[in-house]
């Protein structure tokens, strides 16, 4: 029985998950920014991560001509930030404090954890391109991260 788009994503909304923010430039220094689920390590020595972003949205062509971009993890209470760069609009960046990265790429200041990363490959991935990139810098901040699971943004809690 083959599996449906709808129960593929019904069941993979039982995964909790942090959030991502994915930023870059275009050729033309505009900043564009995506909300990612899809993130994940691949390796310490050199220090790589990948993220998988669908090939329609703005940000695939931003990151794949500069070759440049940074994730960031969200923390707990972005939720409108998560929601703002997961619409397709302009302006994302309105109001957003923002510091530029190597090259020039915007690193979201309030983020919990940003890494700024140079593309190292890109491999196709059905109807998302997985960009494989290898970390130049690291941000970090001390708080919460923002989880998201079965639809809901959540808290987490010490057992």
């Amino acid at each position: 029985m083959p599996v449906t788009p709808d129960d593929f994503r019904a069941a993979l909304s039982r995964f909790p998950s942090g959030i991502t923010v994915v930023t870059s430039i275009d050729a033309s220094g505009v900043s564009h920014g995506i909300t990612v689920s899809a993130f994940c390590s691949v390796s310490l020595d050199p220090p790589l991560v990948l993220v998988c972003i669908e090939k329609t949205a703005g940000s695939h062509d931003a990151l794949n001509e500069s070759g440049l971009f940074a994730v960031h993890f969200l923390a707990a209470g972005q939720d409108e930030m998560s929601e703002r760069f997961a619409l397709a609009m302009p302006n994302k960046f309105d109001g957003v404090p923002v510091v530029r990265g190597s090259g020039g790429v915007p690193i979201l200041e309030d983020s919990l954890v940003a890494l700024e990363c140079r593309l190292q490959n890109g491999l196709d991935g059905g109807d998302h391109t997985i960009f494989v990139g290898e970390v130049e810098n690291v941000r970090i901040k001390d708080g919460d991260p923002l989880v998201y699971f079965h639809g809901n943004y959540r808290d987490l809690l010490p057992i």
